[in-house]
């Protein structure tokens, strides 16, 4: 069995990696670390764990010491030492911070060596990168639906690359656990409102990933919006159809990248992406429409952030890195209600 640590696992996202690696058929939960709650049992910080988990929570080194891969569910700037720690230990590090990702990410990359290692960890679009990876770049959630929802299309040259518009909504815990007055029930509830407009940091990674696949450069407008729910995105992203393309061939190019791939379901036509038909999944819906007044493809992405956005996609990048069923662990079925 594949010994499986999680840093900060007193996160919503350590929390849910806990949780995935506990029904994993090849890997186990061997240990759990958490800077504020170390020595706590890990099921009475989430009561839910009760008599289900018996991780005590550790510090960083006894985790690293105990795991063949590290996932950290840190705050972002926190992951390239204990990177470069694992790395020379022969560990494979999956980092869900955003260190490694992109270099405009506000910090510096420390060990330049250490970051041409890394492999960004979106599996559908790149896969051979990822296999027996050691050092692995976990997109979030926004970075993942943008990309997933755009990218055959642009591939296939069939929208423009530039005056894209990403509009996107997340749940409440893509903002983490530690409260804040904006994530407060009294604040939140009955509320929607975008936030960060035209200047979020996803943006640039968003573009990043698209440059990467479709060789061209590629502008978006961002505009996210926090949404009074737990969890998911919903991605709505805009694009000009490209001059002599129709929504057939539109259709055929989203049913070529989506057709092998378990986790993105391109949905029949007529249907929309919906949040609650991804939670607790590592699933993406995508629904294709088409504005014709304007000649605008309307691509919609559906994902749970914990899961496809999180934790559920760094344990598909694990499958890789190991050499697993790159489903492993993620195939039970969404919830009906």
């Amino acid at each position: 069995m594949i010994q499986a640590g999680i840093l900060g696992a007193t996160g919503y996202a350590g929390a849910e990696l806990v949780r995935l690696i506990s029904g994993h058929p090849d890997a186990e939960a061997a240990a759990a670390g958490s800077l504020r709650h170390e020595g706590e049992p890990l099921d009475k910080i989430f009561p839910a764990y009760y008599e289900q988990c018996g991780l005590i929570c550790e510090n960083q080194n006894t985790v690293i010491e105990k795991s063949d891969v590290v996932f950290a569910a840190l705050p972002s700037g926190l992951s390239q030492g204990i990177a470069k720690q694992c790395v020379d230990a022969g560990k494979v590090f999956i980092d869900m911070g955003a260190d490694f990702r992109l270099e405009r990410y506000g910090g510096r990359f420390e060990d330049r060596s250490l970051h041409e290692k890394a492999v960004y960890g979106l599996p559908e679009l790149f896969r051979e990168k990822i296999r027996g990876a050691k050092l692995i770049a976990n997109p979030g959630c926004y970075a993942t639906a943008v990309p997933l929802a755009l990218a055959p299309a642009l591939m296939a040259g069939l929208i423009l690359p530039e005056g894209i518009i990403a509009d996107c909504a997340s749940g409440v815990t893509g903002a983490g656990r530690k409260p804040t007055q904006g994530t407060h029930f009294a604040e939140l509830e009955g509320s929607m409102a975008p936030y960060k407009a035209g200047c979020h940091r996803h943006t640039p990674e968003m573009e990043q990933t698209l440059r990467a696949v479709c060789g061209k450069e590629v502008k978006i407008t961002f505009v996210p919006h926090l949404l009074p729910v737990s969890r998911g995105i919903l991605a709505t992203c805009y694009a000009k159809l490209a001059p002599g393309a129709d929504m057939r061939e539109v259709r055929k190019a989203y049913e070529e990248a989506c057709g092998g791939e378990f986790f993105l379901r391109l949905l029949p036509e007529g249907s929309v992406a919906n949040l609650k038909n991804v939670r607790y999944s590592n699933f993406c819906d995508i629904s294709l429409h088409e504005d014709q007044h304007s000649g605008t493809l309307i691509a919609v992405a559906a994902i749970d952030n914990m899961g496809k956005g999180a934790a559920g996609q760094a344990v598909q990048n694990m499958n890789l890195a190991f050499g697993l069923e790159e489903t492993a662990g993620l195939t039970a079925m969404p919830p009906a209600f």
